[in-house]
């Protein structure tokens, strides 16, 4: 990242409160988290990382210190790096020709699973996701991206119960006759995405957010907002880990795992966690983003399967794992 983007502290010296992965302190897990510290690693290692900047610790504590506010000069910062990413992936938040979609991601020094909150396909409007069927020649995934779009920021960011999305979707494959999530063609999802913004407006009292730049100001202040949550707090109570840390956030050019059987999502290891054997250990989902293998949505295959499925994948991955 061009290193001028920097606020200006109450008392006049600059404080960069976001730093791009190429250019971030990887060794520096207190102030990027342990995410932003991995993906700076990996990317400065020169591995296949979509580019992104992180939020660091230090914002968030700054954050909650003046009230729930950015800091000063914090939101310029994340806007010029934001421009930085746009012009790496060819791509601009919020365009409807070629709309670049982000992650919203929490990460705190202490890896905390499950308990603090991420947001996917962030970008996405009703301009945008036209763009993104015209983008990859499959109106069905666009869609998808979007409905899942619409019922995570719904839950995360603007507080809706998960039920009131679950029951609408039961309700809509229950019509369609779709025992699976991927069974519901493009006519379908377009119309859980109308139903989705029913329930946002019925809840709320306002429209879903069209704004690009205004959903990532809220999903960063809703993952903020994870780091003093419930979950959270008793996590961290019950695991005696400090209060005072804070959560880095980080925004990265998505990946699409849902844009077929040709794509996946997963979790490995380069070492079995139970034994320290030195062999790939994990689990993958052909066709699903990463919620879905989370969640327990649908059952993933052993990793050990992704080499008769995707060999060629495999073998890239059996590669970046001897790397790492």
């Amino acid at each position: 990242m061009t290193q001028t983007s920097a606020g200006q502290g109450a008392t006049g010296t600059q404080q960069q409160w976001v730093y791009l992965f190429e250019h971030a302190p990887a060794v520096d897990r207190d102030l990027l988290g342990g995410k932003g510290a991995g993906v700076a690693a990996m990317t400065q290692a020169g591995l296949p990382v979509p580019p992104g900047f992180t939020i660091t610790t230090e914002a968030c504590k700054a954050y909650y210190s003046s009230g729930e506010r950015f800091p000063p000069g914090m939101w310029e910062q994340v806007m010029a790096a934001l421009e930085e990413v746009e012009a790496k992936a060819g791509k601009r938040l919020g365009d409807p020709a070629s709309p670049l979609l982000v992650s919203v991601r929490s990460g705190a020094k202490i890896s905390m699973p499950g308990m603090m909150d991420t947001v996917l396909n962030l970008g996405l409007n009703d301009r945008a996701v036209e763009g993104l069927a015209r983008q990859t020649g499959s109106e069905r995934f666009a869609l998808d991206a979007y409905r899942r779009f619409i019922q995570m920021f719904g839950r995360i960011v603007l507080g809706i119960p998960a039920e009131e999305f679950d029951r609408v979707f039961d309700e809509h494959k229950e019509r369609a006759g779709a025992k699976q999530d991927t069974d519901l063609d493009a006519a379908a999802l377009r119309s859980v995405v109308a139903a989705f913004k029913d329930v946002v407006r019925r809840e709320t009292g306002r429209p879903f957010p069209e704004n690009p730049r205004e959903q990532l100001e809220l999903a960063i202040r809703a993952v903020f907002g994870s780091w003093m949550g419930r979950r959270a707090v008793d996590y961290r109570n019950y695991n005696r880990i400090s209060h005072d840390l804070g959560t880095a956030v980080n925004v990265q050019s998505m990946v699409f795992g849902n844009m077929g059987d040709d794509s996946g999502t997963g979790v490995a290891f380069t070492r079995d966690p139970s034994t320290g054997e030195k062999q790939l250990y994990g689990e993958f989902l052909p066709n699903a983003q990463g919620e879905d293998v989370v969640a327990g949505i649908r059952t993933p295959l052993p990793i050990s399967e992704m080499r008769s499925v995707w060999p060629g994948v495999y073998q890239s991955f059996e590669t970046i794992a001897r790397r790492l």
